[in-house]
């Protein structure tokens, strides 16, 4: 794709102004850039769109998009948060944003360079730093854009009481007031993941982060959690959201959560009925946002999407922002709520729902003879006739399987990746349908239930769908886990009983993909996803401040007694 920015003249002096105070009601005052529009668009006053951010307020990407919105007649205004970079104050992540953010709307709203028209923009938690405040209402903000957001952090640093190991290195990143980006590139990852206990863990390299402490003790949705999670703040909402996301984001399923709030519970017709979500073939890390990005035909890990898949971030937001604040007819409000790429299809589409109506839900079960470790097992959608069969495999936390492809958030491991040598792993169990004699699309939801025993009190089970293709690669798509004590839920933690049938359901998130003819639909069991999870130790003691170790036995159950299935939304054609 060719850079919009090749040509763009150098900023005229007096349209740059750096580090301007923004005061907040407790006096603390936020550092802000302000850059305002070429003078062909004369001395103003214009829209503005707003970055809050806890990285960095000169990041080159966010200056890219800033010329790029500056030359399409829009003042930016870019803002160091809390007690980071330029800013005043003690950074208290995510609980400090609400009130930050509507002071600083107010405050630009009545200056003399904005016409009364503010929307924001931002990836990951500048994300959250828009979606939060809009709650308080500011008569100035018309519209946001929240990139990879959430509607809160437990179902992204905690999924399903579970640790999401991304959170750890993220505040490691962050324990000063400036990015750690150039040191952690040569901070040995891999070691420090496996240290024990996961409470101590982080003070090998410096003062753990009192937001990392909190994520480890706070294993149930409680007041930690909520007192910032949107799930009760949509229908405060009055204004319309664009959100944006990928199949691959690690933040995906939040960004359905956020879309599905705001469309259906938000105050205002308006707000429900003009918001919209994007969700392309992307990963938190590549993507039109991201730093780095996929090749000239769509070229990502192990699986080609094609030009389709080259979105362009500025003409999403200047789509969504003519319309929503220069009130310029772009045709965003007559599209359908959501736009989707159906990958191995590798073309767009627009619906209107989620999960799509037309969705026939379809079961397919899961049989071998017992030996799925060694030779693949079989995935179909008629019940097995046998009455109870059993695979088993034994999961050693000292030897976690490694977390490759769907929605690991790094950059070399995340995303549509080749899964075949997992396979062959002795503790991941793999089941397969026949090759298609025909494509079959699914889109929505996926869940797997799974009749499994342990000879532990906890341990944990895991999922992950894969296509896999006619020349043998095994292309990751969505995956879940479920911890054994948390099966009920995290508000009624209850241990095993060892080598009792339990019945668990595993969230496996959503995708969309046609799997064509001649390739397999392909369900792996096992019981790590290491380091994007954080290990079972299988003892059933503290999860945070254990060190033991134990091995576990497990067994998966199927036959007509025992229905392990994956459930799947298939879309008629």
């Amino acid at each position: 794709m060719k850079n919009p920015l090749a040509n763009l003249p150098l900023v005229e002096p007096g349209r740059l102004l750096i580090n301007i105070p923004v005061p907040m009601r407790d006096g603390v005052e936020l550092s802000a850039d302000i850059w305002l529009p070429p003078s062909k668009f004369g001395d103003g006053p214009w829209p503005v769109l707003l970055l809050r951010t806890i990285y960095d307020n000169q990041e080159a990407r966010y200056i890219d998009w800033t010329r790029y919105f500056n030359n399409s007649g829009y003042a930016v205004v870019l803002q160091d948060c809390r007690g980071r970079g330029d800013s005043e104050g003690i950074w208290n992540p995510y609980v400090c944003e609400l009130n930050d953010g509507f002071d600083t709307h107010e405050w630009i709203g009545k200056q003399s360079w904005c016409d009364g028209n503010l929307g924001t923009f931002g990836l990951s938690y500048p994300g959250f730093t828009q979606s939060l405040p809009a709650s308080l209402n500011s008569k100035y903000l018309k519209a946001i854009a929240p990139i990879a957001s959430q509607q809160d952090n437990y179902g992204h640093h905690r999924v399903n009481g579970v640790i999401h190991h991304m959170v750890c290195f993220a505040f490691l990143n962050m324990l000063g007031k400036s990015m750690q980006y150039e040191a952690l590139k040569h901070f040995d990852q891999d070691t420090f993941f496996y240290e024990l206990p996961l409470y101590t863990a982080m003070e090998k390299v410096s003062a753990t982060h009192p937001y990392f402490k909190g994520v480890l003790e706070h294993e149930k949705f409680d007041e930690w959690w909520s007192n910032y999670s949107l799930i009760n703040k949509y229908q405060d909402m009055e204004i319309p959201s664009l959100f944006i996301t990928g199949w691959y984001d690690s933040l995906q399923n939040e960004n359905f959560k956020l879309f599905n709030g705001w469309s259906k519970k938000s105050k205002t017709k308006d707000a429900r009925e003009k918001t919209k979500l994007i969700i392309g073939p992307w990963s938190h890390q590549i993507a039109p946002w991201g730093r780095v990005m996929m090749g000239e035909n769509g070229e990502y890990a192990d699986r080609v999407f094609g030009k389709e898949a080259l979105s362009d971030i500025i003409h999403m937001h200047t789509h969504w922002y003519d319309q929503r604040l220069k009130n310029i007819n772009t045709g965003i409000d007559d599209e359908p709520p959501i736009k989707l790429f159906v990958m191995g299809e590798n073309r767009w589409r627009y619906e209107n729902e989620w999960p799509l109506k037309r969705t026939n839900w379809t079961d397919f079960y899961i049989s071998s003879d017992g030996n799925a470790k060694n030779v693949k097992g079989k995935l179909e959608i008629h019940k097995p006739l046998e009455k109870q069969i059993f695979d088993s495999y034994v999961y050693d936390p000292k030897d976690p399987v490694p977390s490759l492809g769907s929605q690991y958030q790094t950059y070399d491991f995340c995303g549509p990746h080749d899964r075949s040598k997992i396979h062959e792993r002795s503790d991941v169990l793999v089941f397969q349908s026949e090759k298609l004699d025909k494509e079959i699309e699914v889109t929505g939801p996926i869940k797997a239930i799974i009749y499994v025993s342990s000879d532990c009190v906890d341990t944990d089970f895991t999922a992950t769908l894969t296509d896999i293709e006619e020349n043998g690669k095994a292309i990751a798509l969505t995956e879940g886990i479920v911890r054994a004590r948390f099966r009920h839920g995290t508000e009624n933690p209850k241990l095993l009983s060892p080598n009792k049938i339990y019945q668990m359901e595993i969230d496996m998130w959503n995708t969309s993909n046609l799997f064509k003819k001649n390739h397999r639909i392909c369900l792996e069991i096992s019981s790590s996803n290491f380091p994007r999870f954080n290990r079972n130790l299988n003892t059933g003691g503290n999860i945070e401040k254990g060190y033991e170790i134990k091995i576990a036995n497990q067994k998966l159950y199927h036959g007509s007694d025992f229905s392990s299935r994956l459930i799947l939304p298939v879309i008629p054609k």
